[in-house]
Order: structure tokens, then C-alpha cells, then sequence
């Protein structure tokens, strides 16, 4: 159940029909999901978390796209954003993740899940090899 409600005519705003008509055209479909239409009940959230989302995942970069994808899977999980895990998950699928793919992540990121926690629960010290401040050139 959702915190808002989106408007019935929602691309009446010119700013939220500027944002949808960029989403579709970067994403080369006509298909604006529902975080999209959450968000347009406040037209300036919903232009800087586009540009936002467009800078990072739609921008080249040195990062694959299927691997960011991955990672914002991972992100969402741990997160516990169920929303995030569905979109991403089928984003990373359209982009050619494989069943095993798709397992092999799902194991990295429960082994994350314990030894975060088993490093939180026992409050490791920092090695100093590992220290950015500290390391040797």
C-alpha cells in the first residue's frame, strides 16, 4: 500500500511529461514503471532522481550495465526493497543475466549478509594493510 496516491492525468504536468518522455526514449520503451509515477506527485523529486538514475545506469561508464544492475540487485536486497529486487532483477534478465549468473550473486550476497555480521558482532579491527590512510603507495 502505498504512502501517496499518483494523479489521474499525470502527465498533464509538463515537467512530469518532460521526465516520462525522456525515461521512454532513454529506455527505448513506452513502459513507465510504477516508482516513476510515485514519484511525480512532486515533479522536482521526480527530475533530480531521474537525472540521478540516468547519470549512473543509463550514462557509459566503466561499469558494465549488466554488472550495475547486478549490484543495485545486491543493494536491494540487503536493503530489503522488494520493489528494487523485482525491477532490477528483471532489468539485469533483460540485459543477459543468466540462471547462473543470477545464483552465483544470490550466493555472494548471503556470504556478505554473515560475515558483515559476524565481523559487526565481533567488532574486527581494521587491518592496516587494508586502510586506505595507512597503506604504502
Amino acid at each position: 500500500m502505498s504512502t501517496v496516491k499518483p494523479a489521474e492525468n499525470i502527465e498533464a504536468d509538463p515537467r512530469v511529461k518532460a521526465v516520462f518522455d525522456d525515461i521512454r526514449a532513454v529506455r527505448k520503451s513506452d513502459f513507465i514503471n510504477n516508482m516513476w509515477h510515485y514519484l511525480a506527485f512532486d515533479p522536482a523529486l521526480l527530475e533530480r532522481t531521474w537525472a540521478e538514475v540516468k547519470a549512473v545506469m543509463a550514462t557509459p561508464s566503466t561499469l558494465d550495465p549488466l554488472v550495475k544492475e547486478m549490484l543495485y540487485i545486491a543493494v536491494s536486497v540487503t536493503n530489503g526493497c522488494s520493489y528494487c529486487v523485482h525491477s532490477h532483477t528483471a532489468a539485469a534478465k533483460a540485459k543477459g543475466m543468466t540462471e547462473a549468473q543470477y545464483g552465483e550473486l544470490l550466493a555472494i550476497v548471503s556470504l556478505a549478509g554473515k560475515t558483515n555480521q559476524l565481523a559487526t558482532a565481533l567488532q574486527l579491527p581494521v587491518d592496516s594493510v587494508f586502510d586506505a590512510e595507512r597503506a604504502k603507495p
